[in-house]
């Protein structure tokens, strides 16, 4: 994908709300660590770029690749297309644009550095971490 050039690729409501089960599932399974999910729809024109923005832990930089490339590979297999992915040589952010929902893997220390959860955030929404299984997901999905 090149820099500045937006896919047009954006899901209806009931079908971005699966994409994104189908990525928390994924996440779940590679063991990602505060799993985050910020639903965008509220926030007007910022809404325009995607429905959610789920925000990740990994515990290694081959951590973070691995979360990385196994949403990547979920959404080619759900779209036929890969992808924008940015940051992976590092593998210290990592970014997955996925349309309709927007990924971010962290390291630890450089997702505390960052805080997009406190730049996205509205005023008393709940996470769903994977320390804390069962809390509800933070502005949609049950939250």
């Amino acid at each position: 994908m090149k820099r500045g050039v937006r896919r047009a690729r954006r899901s209806e409501g009931s079908v971005s709300d699966g994409r994104l089960a189908r990525l928390l599932e994924v996440l779940d399974d590679g063991r990602a660590r505060d799993l985050v999910v910020i639903s965008l729809r509220d926030l007007g024109e910022a809404s325009a770029m995607a429905d959610y923005m789920v925000i990740a832990s990994g515990t290694s930089h081959r951590h973070v690749g691995s979360l990385a490339e196994r949403a990547a590979l979920l959404w080619k297999s759900l779209d036929g297309a890969s992808p924008g992915v940015e940051g992976l040589p590092r593998c210290d952010w990592v970014l997955v644009d996925g349309g309709d929902v927007i990924l971010h893997v962290f390291r630890p220390e450089v997702r505390a550095y960052y805080d997009l959860e406190g730049m996205w955030s509205a005023p008393g929404g709940r996470r769903n971490s994977s320390k804390n299984r069962g809390a509800p997901v933070k502005g949609g999905l049950g939250g």
